[in-house]
């Protein structure tokens, strides 16, 4: 067996570790193979493993599992993969999700005691130097404060989900204590608590409530049903950032420039984005959201090299402080 077939076979193997074990559409859907194949597939991991057991479902659907600790001693962590944990470590500390990104050191941590000895070592050092070399650690760039205590009070809130007692501090600086039923939460520039308020009723509008303006919290013991047809993704893609105001919605064109546009046409700026190539070299971005303070803070690195075409409400805020810079975003 070639080393490239071995390392698919164990990734099979780790898949028939799990409760539910692994099955021949399993196996189709890992390895984007034909049903044929996934039988070659299970023929092999029985020759290999033989440990395997095969179990049948109430749906006459074949399963075959493998005790974890049979293949324990094979899954030492590469580095990669554990330079890749560290790098999402990373971003959820950017996100300023700091409880999050402690669970994760503290799994980072588990993984690396309970690999094998052998090849530990190495793993380590290849995930050091990919980090480096990544520039995940030490990554320049500012970030909001945070504070330890409400994420991990919001993260414990989303599990159930229940209700949470908060003082909130408002736009205009007026402080109150809010019963809030928690949805999800929208991160970028400003952290958003998308919830609702419990003293409003199940029917209430959601809002959006600055997470910096929360003070204190108190995950309470009542829960919550969400929406049905609540999906957080679609969501925050009516917004340019985490900025959300349905009423705000707006048709944004923006042109940028012949030597802008290269760089442009590598940037996602929306999920719903049309672009268009311009026969002098230019490009086209169009979409709707809302959120035009944050569409200013974002064009304006693209000084003099981007043009607003639509609305003119943004275009007014844009052109007025466009100036040139050395360099693209």
């Amino acid at each position: 067996m070639s080393l490239i077939k071995a390392k698919e076979l164990l990734k099979i193997a780790m898949l028939a570790t799990r409760r539910s074990g692994v099955t021949l559409q399993d196996i189709r859907q890992e390895q984007s193979c034909s049903h044929r194949t996934a039988q070659r597939w299970t023929d092999a991991l029985e020759e290999v493993f033989p440990q395997v057991e095969i179990e049948v479902d109430e749906d006459r659907q074949r399963r075959w599992i493998i005790p974890a600790r049979q293949i324990a001693a094979l899954l030492t962590p590469s580095g990669e993969e554990l330079a890749a944990m560290g790098m999402a470590i990373e971003e959820l500390e950017r996100g300023d999700l700091s409880s999050q990104a402690s669970l994760l050191r503290e799994l980072r941590a588990k993984v690396r005691s309970l690999a094998p000895a052998t090849g530990r070592t190495r793993s380590e050092v290849d995930e050091e130097i990919l980090l480096q070399a990544l520039g995940h650690a030490a990554r320049p760039g500012p970030r909001s404060r945070t504070d330890t205590s409400i994420d991990a009070a919001l993260a414990e809130a989303f599990k159930g989900p229940f209700l949470v007692r908060m003082r909130y501090r408002s736009r205009e600086g007026r402080s109150s204590i809010r019963t809030v039923a928690p949805y999800g939460m929208l991160l970028g520039v400003r952290r958003y608590l998308v919830g609702k308020d419990a003293a409003k009723g199940v029917r209430a509008p959601l809002q959006h409530f600055r997470v910096e303006s929360i003070s204190e919290i108190e995950v309470l013991d009542d829960s919550f049903e969400q929406d049905a047809d609540f999906d957080l993704q679609k969501h925050a893609e009516i917004g340019f950032g985490s900025y959300i105001d349905e009423r705000k919605v707006i048709d944004v064109v923006w042109r940028f420039d012949a030597e802008a546009a290269p760089r442009a046409d590598r940037f996602m700026f929306h999920p719903a984005q049309t672009l268009q190539k311009e026969p002098d070299g230019s490009l086209l971005v169009r979409f709707r959201a809302c959120g035009m303070t944050e569409m200013c803070w974002f064009l304006y690195q693209w000084g003099e090299h981007v043009e607003v075409l639509q609305p003119a409400e943004l275009r007014e805020m844009v052109h007025s402080a466009r100036r040139t810079f050395a360099a693209l975003p």
